[in-house]
């Protein structure tokens, strides 16, 4: 190879020997680099591209030891020195805590009282003044009334003492009180002036027995009348003048408990038994299934 460039070379020297110096070096520089190369220049390597790390995962947290229970922590007392108990107590000085102002204390409001207004105190047809309700035992009334007079042909009828009734009682006063007036009036030619009156509210049971039913006192529901007194000052009394009964007193205590028949639902007399031998007594109690029936004797 490098013969044949040098024929190459020399054959247009041939030609032109004049020219020939003029050319040679160059040539000569030509084949000198074909054939000895320079030596490269050392190559750079390429910048590596970045290795992705991956992230290092969290650390896995240990096992926590399991909790101890809910128990609180008890010092031991500790012990005193032979030297701190030789201290006197009185000289040693206790702290003192500080005051606390004593908070003011907070009334409790009296619990609200329900109770039912009567009519016949709203009408006028009694006067009576509500009361507290009764409680005792398996005895009581929620609204009882204090009855101290009773509407008769006009007129207030003052009872010889208040009695503690229910509206029940109440209601049914007037219109036997007015029928019990009418008959003083044409019978004796004197009205009344007032109602003798005996037991009513009283927790016990019937005729006071130690055992039995409950008495329609206990519920505020029943009231003894032990007689009547005239305008004209007679005083007639069931114990003194039941008997005899055709006697004009007699006879209008007789009207007077026959006529409590048709408004109260239990009347009992000195005819029932000895336990009324000197009262009327006269209740709204319940007898029967449907408490429509009346008990008169």
């Amino acid at each position: 190879m490098r013969t044949l460039i040098k024929l190459l070379i020399a054959l247009p020297l041939l030609a032109h020997p004049v020219a020939a110096q003029d050319i040679f070096q160059p040539l000569q520089d030509m084949v000198d680099e074909l054939t000895n190369p320079p030596p490269r220049p050392p190559r750079t390597p390429a910048p590596k591209a970045p290795v992705a790390v991956a992230p290092e995962a969290p650390p896995v947290p240990r096992p926590r030891p399991p909790s101890l229970p809910d128990v609180p922590v008890v010092e031991a007392p500790a012990v005193p020195d032979a030297a701190e108990e030789a201290v006197d107590e009185q000289a040693v000085e206790e702290p003192v805590e500080p005051e606390v102002e004593a908070k003011p204390e907070v009334e409790a409001k009296p619990e609200r009282v329900y109770q039912v207004a009567c009519p016949a105190v709203i009408q006028g047809l009694v006067e009576a003044e509500m009361a507290p309700p009764l409680s005792e035992g398996i005895c009581g009334e929620q609204s009882p009334l204090v009855v101290t007079g009773v509407l008769s042909k006009g007129r207030m009828v003052p009872l010889s003492s208040p009695v503690t009734t229910n509206c029940q009682m109440a209601s049914a006063l007037p219109d036997w009180v007015e029928t019990v007036d009418g008959y003083a009036e044409t019978m004796l030619e004197s009205r009344l002036a007032q109602v003798d009156t005996g037991t009513s509210y009283m927790c016990r049971n019937r005729y006071s027995a130690e055992n039995g039913f409950t008495s329609e006192h206990g519920f505020a529901n029943a009231v003894d009348v032990t007689g009547f007194t005239l305008e004209d000052g007679r005083s007639i009394g069931v114990e003194g003048d039941w008997m005899p009964a055709a006697e004009p007193e007699g006879r209008l205590l007789r009207l007077a408990h026959d006529a409590a028949c048709g408004d109260f639902m239990t009347v009992l007399g000195p005819e029932a038994n000895a336990e009324h031998h000197d009262h009327l007594h006269l209740d709204m109690g319940c007898h029967g299934q449907s408490c429509t029936t009346r008990i008169c004797e």
